[in-house]
């Protein structure tokens, strides 16, 4: 059986992260290998942690450079032969969503799977959907039109992160779209796409907290598809962005 590990970053996270390890717990599928990476945080974040060492399998918390640093850390810790990302604020859409990653994996080549995505309000009104990040099956040319799949839904063989590397820590932001782009766009590893929410995300991530950071966001994508040597033309990839993100929210009206 294939063996996933899921890495979960935080720091200063005592609000969500008891839910987001409970989400992990959960999972009906078998095994997993789970990592929590903390950023030495200073409120009880630890001490709500060490509540289920039992489900965690690897503890780090020491100071970092960042949310990537502390995914790549993750990363080097790994040990399963699929990785992916569950947020500190996030949680897993229904207790199945790994096996049916795993399913995927085992019934095809593929070096990534990945899904949909709902945003829910900060206050933990999970049934209250404010944006639904509907994904599709990627085509080549497809991030230079705004696309890209939801980060926490993307789980990677780790072959592929020992042949490609982790996220590239130069950047401030959009680190995860580099990665993203740098896998399917460039190097054209074989991809899945699940037509189902896979995991749900609370609102008010760093990159989406206001105009000024959205815009800092997309500025360092498209450098980073320049430095891949992926032509992406500036106004038709800010028009499909902002389409996008128009859809998502339409999206959860059934529009």
């Amino acid at each position: 059986m294939i063996k996933v590990s899921i890495i979960t970053v935080c720091y200063n996270s005592e609000k969500t992260i008891e839910e987001t390890i409970l989400s992990v717990k959960s999972q009906s599928y078998y095994p997993i290998e789970y990592i929590v990476i903390d950023g030495a945080s200073k409120d009880n974040t630890l001490s709500i942690v060490e509540k289920y060492r039992d489900t965690i399998d690897v503890l780090v918390s020491e100071k970092d450079a960042g949310i990537y640093d502390a995914m790549n850390k993750g990363i080097e810790k790994a040990t399963g032969e699929v990785i992916g990302f569950l947020n500190a604020d996030d949680l897993f859409a229904h207790p199945d969503a790994i096996k049916k990653i795993v399913d995927v994996f085992e019934s095809s080549n593929a070096e990534a799977v990945y899904g949909d995505l709902v945003y829910f309000s900060r206050k933990n009104r999970h049934d209250k959907i404010v944006r639904y990040f509907k994904s599709s099956r990627f085509k080549q040319g497809d991030f230079a039109k705004g696309w890209c799949p939801p980060h926490p839904t993307f789980y990677v063989r780790k072959s592929v992160y020992e042949r490609l590397g982790g996220f590239n820590l130069k950047l401030e932001m959009g680190n995860d779209v580099e990665l993203m782009m740098r896998f399917l766009e460039k190097e054209k590893i074989k991809s899945f796409y699940i037509p189902e929410v896979l995991v749900k995300m609370r609102m008010g991530g760093v990159s989406n907290q206001s105009l000024k950071n959205i815009w800092v966001q997309n500025r360092h994508i498209l450098q980073a598809a320049k430095d891949l040597h992926i032509p992406i033309p500036l106004l038709p990839f800010v028009f499909h962005k902002l389409l996008n993100r128009a859809s998502q929210y339409l999206a959860r009206f059934g529009v």
